[in-house]
């Protein structure tokens, strides 16, 4: 009879942990116990890998988008047709004022590319412990959306190192208001920008992910995305260029047009 009760409660999609064998509070927290141990583990073995690595990834991607030499920027200037035009002699010296800055951001910028390079692995271990409690039903539509949300979360990234942070850095550098001034840019501030331009990259790709999410709540539908449309395209071009600072409508487009796909991506996925 027990065995057969248990067959039932899956058939009728109930949890995992109430069809098999239930948990107890502190069963739950030694499994996330674990859980937290494995992902420490994890990034600290990605924090050697990248702090060992980390002169040759600085020398040739982070700061790649200080010279005119940056293959987004040749690959501009022989296929663009005129529709941007670069200074061929661009190139952005970057200074230290301070003793221990170089070895921060080394030990900082190791930490964060880790963290990066760790998420799919956070977001494997949230799903393995969430998972047993959701019913059959959930885990069909939940499943999807964990592989998603990652998907777009470095597809957001790549635009923006490829695109969103190089002509940002790139307009802000040439932009002259004295020609007796000389812009001298610290490492701290390049570092900074670099990596809050890119995570905002990366976080804005969550959109659809995030309008599913109000949408399975009920506090947002597809009717809502629609009939506010022309809104939308106001405050997304607000805030491109919010995130773009430049009086370039090229580079104001590069941003633009993928935050308009995701939107019209978010009414795709949100209920009607």
């Amino acid at each position: 009879m027990e065995e057969k009760k248990q067959i039932t409660n899956k058939e009728a999609g109930a949890p995992e942990e109430e069809a098999g064998e239930s948990m107890s509070f502190w069963d739950h927290l030694e499994v996330l116990r674990w859980a937290i141990f494995r992902i420490a583990c994890f990034l600290c073995v990605c924090m050697v890998g990248t702090f060992i690595a980390m002169p040759y990834i600085f020398d040739n991607y982070i700061l790649a988008p200080t010279s005119n030499n940056f293959f987004v920027y040749q690959w501009l200037q022989k296929h663009g047709h005129g529709l941007i035009q670069m200074n061929p002699d661009f190139s952005v010296e970057i200074i230290n004022i301070n003793v221990a800055s170089q070895f921060m951001t080394h030990i900082q910028t190791a930490i964060s590319l880790a963290a990066i390079i760790t998420f799919p692995y956070i977001i494997y271990e949230v799903w393995k412990f969430i998972r047993p409690a959701l019913f059959d039903n959930e885990i069909k539509h939940l499943r999807p959306a964990f592989l998603g949300g990652t998907v777009m979360f470095f597809i957001g990234c790549a635009i923006g190192y490829l695109l969103v942070f190089p002509f940002t850095f790139r307009f802000l550098m040439e932009y002259e208001l004295s020609a007796s001034i000389h812009n001298q840019i610290n490492l701290s501030s390049y570092i900074g920008n670099f990596t809050m331009l890119i995570l905002v990259m990366g976080i804005v790709f969550e959109m659809p992910l995030l309008a599913w999410l109000l949408s399975s709540l009920g506090l947002l539908n597809k009717g809502m995305l629609t009939e506010y449309r022309r809104h939308a395209v106001v405050v997304l071009l607000v805030g491109a260029a919010f995130i773009t600072p430049s009086g370039d409508p090229f580079t104001l487009m590069l941003v633009f047009i993928p935050l308009y796909v995701l939107y019209e991506l978010s009414i795709l996925v949100v209920r009607k």
